[in-house]
């Protein structure tokens, strides 16, 4: 029954022109006017936003849908994992798949998953990450939509992989194949001291009218038709620490970390449970 729930849900949206819908959500979300801040209100009472932890609590305050959208927390809102082998929680959300990745797989829901080298869009990455761990965090329309790094790292390359924009709430990822490697995403590689390479995937979705990344400002739109790649020398490249910005999402959507060694996730963490950004989610293993 569940299944075509989920069906029922996922195959009106796969008809949409997503990419038009995206743009118009993008247009409409930076219009200032009277009908703002009741709209704001509107939406924080709908999807019960907890506006306390925001650097400016009040709706009334922001211009746009998008500024409030991707408002700014107050500096003490999220507490980031201290340890140095501790990893932290790239995203406010509520945790989709977790675990190891298995023969270059990735684990996506009950009877599906999906190819990393199709994720990366490149082969020869993926074979880096082939014995590693991952951690998908989706984010609701009520969630902090700014994301953040789980451990210090230095950026290594860019790259913007153009796609569809499926909507990347949990029924349609347990009803479309190898959605996240099919969406629109933009893939971000760091080194790091303690747990070697990193992938940081922000995946496009329907609504997702713009995806930006603290080094390059905005990646999407335009879509593109095309893969676009940025690598990054020593000199060109940004250091970012554990709990820093790294880039944000306009409107709500899914953020993928893929790592090249195995980590010791959280006992008493599962795909289902709601995360904080900045939160101890797992231990780099030697």
């Amino acid at each position: 029954m569940q299944i075509l729930i989920d069906w029922c849900k996922a195959a009106p949206l796969a008809i949409l022109p997503h990419h038009a819908v995206s743009r118009a959500v993008y247009w409409l979300t930076r219009r200032s006017g009277r009908l703002v801040t009741p709209i704001i209100r509107r939406f924080i009472a709908l999807f019960n936003v907890q506006m306390q932890d925001a650097v400016e609590p009040d709706p009334g305050a922001y211009d746009t849908f998008n500024a409030f959208f991707t408002r700014a927390l107050k500096p003490d809102a999220r507490p980031i994992a201290a340890g140095v082998d501790e990893i932290a929680c790239p995203a406010d959300g509520r945790i989709s798949a977790i675990g190891a990745i298995e023969n270059s797989r990735v684990f996506q829901a009950k009877g599906k998953d999906y190819s990393l080298a199709a994720l990366l869009a490149d082969s020869d990455l993926a074979k880096v990450f082939s014995n590693g761990s991952f951690i998908t965090v989706y984010l609701s329309p009520r969630d902090y939509h700014r994301l953040h790094m789980p451990v210090d790292a230095q950026l290594i390359s860019q790259t913007h992989v153009p796609g569809r924009l499926y909507s990347v709430a949990p029924h349609t990822v347990r009803t479309i194949d190898s959605i996240f490697a099919r969406n629109e995403r933009v893939i971000a590689t760091f080194e790091s001291r303690q747990c070697g390479q990193l992938a940081l995937v922000l995946v496009g979705a329907i609504n997702v009218a713009a995806i930006e990344t603290v080094w390059h400002g905005l990646v999407t739109p335009p879509a593109g038709r095309s893969i676009s790649c940025w690598p990054y020398t020593e000199e060109e490249s940004v250091t970012l620490n554990k709990g820093e910005e790294m880039g944000r999402f306009n409107m709500g959507s899914t953020i993928i970390a893929v790592f090249e060694k195995p980590v010791r996730w959280r006992v008493d963490m599962v795909a289902g449970d709601a995360v904080r950004m900045g939160q101890f989610i797992g231990n780099q293993t030697a």
